[in-house]
């Protein structure tokens, strides 16, 4: 093997147009194989061959000039200059043979500057160093390593394509459906902490994101549903291209199958300082979309978290921890918020944020401004459910032990939404929830059965976590508040929409289960009777799915009982492409598989075949069933692995521990109301100090 490599950089005053980076080419020379690597040439004024010259021989006889096939790597371009490369190769071929040329293409591109100053090492350094020179070397491994790669991917692949139960349409979907993780702005630093600047010779890759509008500059007459189509946070023209690409193998299982940098020239522990730990996978981020660009948005991650945890757990974990961090933590500036027009502080303590900010993710949360989020209902909840499925399908004791004290604050919180103490929240009749244009009044479908299933799945954790009286607290105020959701939403066929008495209040929802999903995914009891789960499925699936093009686009947000759209606001008449995965996972747990892929199916049908609309690699949030559509590559559809996880729940969920609610610990009178702290008092004084360190807060 004979290795031919160009490389280049780019130079700072062309940062805006071309991220300065350090790219490699490299060709892998075989048997009866001529390859031609040609050096960069510069196009600036007064340079002897320009692009077009080069594709113009390229053109006139297939093939470029051999003179420049021995002058070695060319040296680093000067500023201002602008460069090109290339590479071609040619071979005979014998009737009936063939012959294999591998390319490598391989960008270095070290660091990532947030636009508030803070930058961070990524995650390939901790193996191939920050030196300008990385790119040689991953185009090295990749042509080295890429056949590995490509068996270890079909083995991964295998017995989902080798499963005849399961549909073709379904197997294409569920695998490409994985784009998000690369293509949704993916940042994967070393550390958690910024690097320090190391001088003008690192190339720094910015994640330019335009600042928010000064409360000042809003503009008149602007809805809320319209500022959701432009944008949430006024943050449009985000330069994050995801370079750092990571591949859909289990890394965060097994990073021996990262090639190393050879040789000891360079040690990301040492450089870096961190430590050999191997739950340790650095920071991991990614958008809510590339229109709303704000990291990790944690409702929609509640939906989007069954492919990380499926395939990458330990990042997933990370993700859980940086939330947990956050719950107890203030940050006290203020933020205005545009829906209501009032202002309050940026994070509230006890709150969990709804992401990890924009501009300076992990120390400035809550880039989203239309409403007051440490008033949303469902934030929460998601969070307990999310940190309970993890640690019951992992395992991981420690993890548990570690975000315990924030799974309490997270359930103490709630407390001010119960108006009436009958123990279940109420709405606040504004949209307070991931549907954030549609409005809720009293008891909610979607946000009380969240809150069921995170009462019944605390009251599960801290009997395993040794908290007695804590799981006592929440299975006495399960019991309670599941009488009353019953009572105020049961109506003999399906759940209410909400409690209230407005035009849609009796609304078939496609959500309404999304608490049930979560219980059945993490091995706890069912929320209600079998027979009022399937009903309400068979409701979803008649109404909101099959009354809308036949089944054919996926299940309606929003279904009035007489067959007809609840056009009371954008999201109910909406399709929301990870809410209708969602709901397939939810059949699938209840025995309903053939409702399940009929209802998912519609995506597929609309967003990726040939008679759709187009959407291949760029699956919406949501579409009419008009065809419009919103925000293009979105996180939340990233829910399909939650239809997979159904479909091959692990070991550790089949033989999770089971919680007999009704089966109530008899404690004394105190000991109701304040959980055990000889175990979990010093962990919360731990976590308290990761967050001060983390996080830009005050605890």
């Amino acid at each position: 093997m004979e290795e031919k490599v160009a490389s280049t950089e780019l130079s700072k005053e062309t940062a805006k147009e071309n991220p300065p980076v350090t790219f490699a080419i490299a060709a892998c020379e075989t048997q009866n194989v001529n390859v031609t690597v040609l050096p960069c040439f510069g196009l600036s004024e007064g340079s002897c061959i320009t692009a077009k010259d080069m594709w113009g021989k390229m053109v006139q006889d297939g093939h470029f000039d051999r003179e420049n096939f021995d002058s070695g790597p060319s040296m680093p371009s000067s500023p201002g200059d602008a460069h090109c490369a290339a590479v071609s190769a040619s071979t005979w071929v014998e009737p009936h043979g063939k012959c294999t040329v591998a390319f490598a293409v391989a960008w270095s591109s070290p660091k990532i500057k947030f636009m508030k100053g803070k930058s961070y090492h990524r995650r390939y350094t901790k193996f191939y160093g920050t030196s300008e020179r990385a790119a040689l070397d991953l185009a090295h491994d990749a042509l080295t390593n890429y056949k590995r790669w490509e068996e270890e991917i079909e083995k991964w692949q295998a017995p989902v394509l080798r499963d005849d139960r399961l549909p073709e349409w379904y197997k294409f979907t569920l695998f490409n459906e994985l784009y998000f993780l690369v293509a949704g702005g993916t940042v994967w630093t070393d550390t958690a902490l910024p690097a320090a600047n190391r001088g003008n010779n690192q190339h720094e890759s910015i994640a330019e994101v335009k600042a928010p509008e000064a409360e000042g500059d809003q503009k008149q007459g602007v809805t809320i549903e319209q500022s959701m189509v432009n944008h949430y946070d006024s943050t449009a023209g985000s330069s994050l291209n995801g370079k750092d690409k990571t591949t859909l193998m289990r890394y965060g299982e097994n990073e021996s199958m990262i090639p190393q940098r050879r040789g000891n020239k360079y040690s990301g522990h040492d450089m870096l300082g961190t430590h050999d730990d191997s739950d340790d996978v650095g920071g991991f981020l990614y958008l809510e979309g590339v229109e709303y660009i704000m990291w990790c948005t944690y409702d929609v991650h509640f939906y989007a978290s069954y492919a990380l945890l499926m395939l990458f757990p330990k990042i997933e974990l990370s993700i859980q921890r940086d939330f947990a961090k956050a719950v107890l933590c203030e940050d006290g500036r203020k933020m205005k918020f545009l829906a209501e027009g009032n202002c309050g502080i940026r994070k509230v303590r006890g709150a969990i944020p709804h992401d990890l900010g924009t501009h300076d993710p992990w120390h400035e949360m809550n880039a989203y401004n239309i409403h007051d989020t440490s008033t949303w209902k469902d934030l929460n909840p998601k969070f307990v459910l999310q940190v309970y499925r993890d640690f019951a399908a992992t395992g991981d004791l420690s993890f548990g032990a570690e975000v315990w004290p924030s799974v309490c604050a997270a359930i103490e919180y709630m407390d001010r939404f119960d108006r009436d103490n009958d123990c279940l929240i109420e709405n606040d009749g504004f949209p307070d929830q991931t549907y954030d244009t549609w409005t809720v009044h009293g008891v909610s479908a979607y946000c009380g059965g969240l809150w069921l299933a995170a009462l019944q799945a605390a009251a599960a954790m801290a009997l395993q976590l040794g908290d007695r009286a804590f799981a006592e607290r929440c299975k006495g105020k399960f019991v309670n508040a599941k009488s009353v959701f019953e009572a105020k939403l049961w109506n003999g066929s399906y759940f209410n929409y909400d409690s209230g008495s407005s035009s849609n209040s009796k609304s078939i929802q496609t959500d309404q289960l999304a608490g049930q999903w979560y219980t059945a995914s993490s091995g706890l009891p069912n929320l209600f009777d079998d027979s009022k789960i399937e009903s309400s499925l068979r409701k979803i699936y008649d109404f909101n799915v099959m009354k809308v093009r036949g089944g054919r686009m996926g299940a309606v947000n929003g279904m009035h009982p007489n067959g007809k759209v609840d056009e009371t606001c954008m999201q109910s008449r909406e399709i929301w492409t990870g809410v209708t995965y969602a709901a397939a996972a939810t059949m699938i747990l209840a025995g309903m598989e053939e409702e399940a892929f009929t209802t998912a199916e519609g995506i597929f049908i609309a967003g990726w075949s040939e008679e759709g609309f187009g959407y291949s690699f760029q699956t919406p949030e949501a579409w009419t069933m008009g065809g419009h559509f919103r925000s293009l590559i979105y996180m939340r559809p990233l829910s399909i692995w939650g239809m997979q996880w159904a479909l091959s729940l692990p070991k550790a969920i089949l033989e999770a521990p089971k919680i007999n609610i009704m089966d109530r610990i008899h404690l004394s009178h105190s000991a109701k109301y304040f959980h055990n702290e000889t175990s979990v008092k010093k962990i919360a004084e731990k976590v308290k100090c990761l967050g001060d360190s983390v996080f830009h807060c005050t605890c």
